[in-house]
């Protein structure tokens, strides 16, 4: 099985069946026959091998990110211009994706970029409250019903596409505390390394920008080839 089928076996087999607190609800973006032909487009177009990626968690998908295209941290503008996939999604651009981008036209390129890493998320599904993007750790009722299910979406992604002992976390606050202290229970990963979510860059430290994507590719290059630094 490629990598490619792994993943789109994968998304395609998403069963949550936990308990949701009362105003929350889940975003399936898989479920959406549009968003599930831009995934199958990307992946196929991206992964469609047997190598080994070194795994980047997020948190979990956003309404105006993979929300749209199926693709973390990927909106539809960064979709059709970086990655080369038309579509006809709406044209808002996505401060995490813009920020991604940068820094992966910095690694060398798309090509280069998912070679090496295979983007994911603690919760691979999103959450919505009040018609606004919910983070599995802002709810401690949601964060402890949707463990097993994170647990379960980890073992299988582990168990079809291969990785190495050394993972990263997108977020060096909650994200990061959580994911290693799941960590030191189960023994997923060696080593966990913390990166400053692309949000956070964007809304408080816009100015430092290249700065922080220079601090990624410094980070990412512990996993094999160093990537060169931007303006080199």
């Amino acid at each position: 099985m490629s990598y490619a089928a792994a993943i789109l076996k994968f998304y395609k087999g998403l069963r949550p069946n936990f308990p949701m607190p009362e105003g929350v609800s889940i975003m399936n973006p898989y479920t959406n026959p549009d968003t599930w032909d831009l995934a199958s487009r990307f992946y196929r177009k991206f992964y469609d091998d047997d190598e080994s990626r070194v795994y980047i968690f997020g948190i979990n998908p956003g309404r105006f990110g993979a929300g749209l295209t199926g693709v973390p941290f990927t909106d539809p503008i960064r979709l059709e211009e970086k990655c080369g996939i038309p579509n006809s999604m709406p044209r808002k651009p996505e401060l995490s994706s813009l920020f991604v981008y940068a820094m992966i036209e910095a690694f060398g390129g798309v090509g280069a970029f998912y070679r090496r890493f295979y983007i994911t998320a603690l919760s691979p599904l999103g959450f919505v409250r009040d018609g606004k993007n919910l983070n599995y750790y802002d709810d401690k009722e949601l964060t402890r019903d949707f463990e097993p299910f994170m647990l379960r979406c980890i073992r299988r992604q582990l168990e079809t596409m291969p990785t190495t002992n050394i993972c990263y976390c997108l977020g060096e606050g909650t994200n990061f505390k959580y994911f290693s202290k799941v960590n030191e229970r189960h023994g997923f990963f060696k080593e966990i390394i913390p990166l400053p979510h692309p949000r956070w860059v964007m809304q408080y430290r816009l100015k430092r920008m290249e700065e922080f994507v220079n601090l990624y590719l410094k980070r990412l290059s512990v996993s094999g080839r160093p990537a060169l630094p931007m303006n080199s």
